[in-house]
């Protein structure tokens, strides 16, 4: 499975009490999905992902915000955590060879003060395999559309940072290295 692309987020004035909101505020301002509904699912857990999910809520169709955020705040525990999975959309590689804007799966998570977490942060969002924001050696256009891939993630990230009470962020690799290091190494390849 390929490594995922994830952009963490650290927010002033976050607590037990104030957590969803600010979830809240973060899932209005996420580009979802034009081109399918964008929340499919709500996953709730408790403590860490290693336990039961206390709640799991998937929705058939077009849902919004406010309906995901009622339904967590029926756990407003300290120690969970809430995914929210759904789709936005970039270019992909179709199996014919040509370059399509379509749906794809993105999670968004928000970490309660007293659950495990290894980075630490607030709120996490995967943002899909990193070789969807790569240019694929050989591949005519790959450069352009892996560049506007990361032109949305570079926009969502300016979104938060005018409108979210953003302490700092961290785009970032499953695989440890350092993701804007990489994207250098390939471009100088490509030249």
């Amino acid at each position: 499975m390929p490594d995922q692309l994830c952009l963490s987020l650290w927010l002033r004035e976050f607590d037990e009490q104030t957590m969803l909101e600010r979830f809240g505020e973060l899932l209005r301002l996420f580009p979802f999905s034009a081109l399918r509904p964008g929340i499919t699912a709500l996953r709730i857990y408790a403590i860490e992902f290693t336990e039961p999910g206390v709640l799991e809520q998937m929705f058939a169709g077009d849902v919004d915000v406010e309906t995901v955020i009622e339904l967590a705040e029926e756990f407003p525990e300290p120690d969970c955590a809430y995914l929210v999975e759904g789709w936005w959309d970039l270019w992909r590689l179709d199996a014919e060879g040509n370059w399509k804007l379509s749906s794809s799966p993105v999670t968004l998570t928000c970490f309660g003060p007293e659950f495990e977490n290894d980075v630490g942060e607030h709120v996490r969002l995967e943002l899909g395999a990193e070789e969807r924001f790569m240019p694929m050696p050989g591949v005519p256009q790959s450069g352009r559309k892996a560049h506007s891939n990361l032109q949305s993630i570079v926009r969502l990230s300016r979104e938060i940072e005018e409108k979210a009470p953003l302490e700092r962020q961290s785009l970032w690799s499953e695989s440890g290295e350092d993701f804007a290091e990489r994207l250098m190494e390939l471009a100088d390849e490509a030249e």
